[in-house]
């Protein structure tokens, strides 16, 4: 056996999320394990993260122990590529070390948001958030107020799994990319929809419903003004840093 690590991508509107499920629910793992074990790979895998349904990934990392009969692995990136098509796509294999872990491994995740002000139109629906107004001036003010080392606890879904909360967020910016805006987050690590819940939040100061006060009290554990989440579809998982 030898360790893997494969950088992928998917389209997040096609799968009821990332992780293996009960029942014959149509994931990203079970698509993947589906494939692997296609080609003569069995061994379970560790992902870099999980994402929720209808949430994409431009550079999800999972690590695994292939056979030693795979050397080759452009043949079998490419083989994996014909199975996987359409909606998930290996960007790249490569050997590690044994001690690699997709997961703990991993030093910085990278998420990106994407919201549209134009006229909404089908075909981008499923991929970027629709929304009624933008000033960028204020995201941009208040996207910084999530920087730093916090208690994240009232900024992610109700039995969000892990029982610490406490994240380091390096970097949170606002950017604008041709007609998208663009929300920008660089973390050790994110809690179950956190970055929905942060985008939820700044889009309603956006449209006036809340302040930034809001934010800070809620951050400060104060007050707790919303917990609601802005849609998956506009959320991308988009680099993981070793």
């Amino acid at each position: 056996m030898q360790k893997v690590m494969m950088i992928l991508m998917y389209d997040g509107s096609e799968f009821n999320g990332f992780q293996i499920q009960k029942g014959n629910i149509k994931t990203v793992a079970k698509r993947l394990y589906e494939v692997f074990k296609s080609i003569g790979i069995f061994e379970k895998f560790n992902a870099s993260g999980r994402t929720d349904k209808g949430v994409h990934a431009t550079y999800q990392v999972i690590d695994i122990n292939i056979p030693n009969f795979w050397k080759d692995l452009d043949r079998l990136k490419r083989e994996l590529n014909k199975k996987l098509y359409p909606s998930i796509y290996i960007r790249e294999i490569k050997y590690v070390k044994q001690n690699f872990h997709a997961r703990y491994s991993a030093k910085k995740r990278v998420y990106r948001y994407i919201v549209s002000t134009k006229s909404f139109n089908p075909f981008e629906s499923k991929y970027i958030t629709f929304i009624n107004n933008l000033n960028q001036e204020i995201i941009k003010r208040d996207i910084k107020l999530f920087e730093g080392i916090h208690n994240f606890k009232n900024f992610k879904k109700e039995h969000g799994g892990s029982k610490n909360s406490i994240r380091e967020i390096y970097k949170a910016r606002f950017y604008t990319y041709k007609e998208y805006g663009i929300f920008y987050f660089e973390a050790n690590g994110f809690l179950r929809s956190q970055v929905r819940m942060m985008v939820d939040f700044l889009l309603k100061i956006n449209s006036g419903r809340l302040t930034n006060d809001d934010l800070i009290a809620q951050l400060k554990d104060k007050a707790i003004t919303s917990t609601t989440l802005s849609p998956p579809n506009g959320l991308y998982l988009s680099k993981v840093i070793f």
